[in-house]
């Protein structure tokens, strides 16, 4: 009797054991001044110009690029204003904003694949941005080993007028 006990306790524990995966797809993440950020939104879209937006939001703060076009290629930042990277908090009274734009910050944006039939895009960055107000202590922000996954892009908008 007290081995049929015993193979029933046994048997309970390997049967109770189980694996939570967890997959990140898609996911929003980097070190943010070497501290772990990851978002809880996250989308793509594109802009007035055709260029494309990826973006990614933790309560009240934002990281967003601005890239030319979606292709999959290295997009240096720092060089001009069609391709930057920007940080934002909106918390009351923690408001800061970091950004890379002509002559001001440095990085790249590396979009590794713009799938067009799933419409996601994927890709890493690193940069180094600068706070847009010129009187305060923090004036850069890091971010490095960032990847965005999988992002949903939104569809062009083609808007058309509701007449009554």
């Amino acid at each position: 009797m007290k081995k049929y006990f015993y193979f029933l306790l046994i048997l309970s524990v390997f049967t109770s054991c189980e694996e939570d995966v967890k997959f990140n797809n898609p996911a929003f993440q980097t070190l943010k001044d070497n501290v772990f950020w990851r978002a809880r939104s996250y989308k793509a879209y594109f802009g007035e110009n055709e260029n494309i937006i990826v973006e990614g939001s933790l309560g009240y703060e934002q990281i967003k690029f601005q890239l030319s076009e979606p292709a999959e290629k290295t997009y240096t930042l720092g060089v001009n204003d069609d391709i930057k990277a920007i940080f934002k908090n909106t918390y009351k009274g923690q408001e800061a904003e970091f950004d890379t734009g002509t002559g001001k910050g440095n990085g790249e944006i590396v979009v590794t694949e713009y799938n067009t039939i799933d419409n996601t895009i994927s890709g890493t960055f690193k940069f180094t941005a600068v706070n847009a107000n010129s009187d305060v202590e923090k004036q850069t922000m890091h971010f490095s080993e960032g990847v965005f996954y999988k992002i949903p892009v939104e569809p062009r908008g083609n808007f058309v007028p509701v007449s009554n």
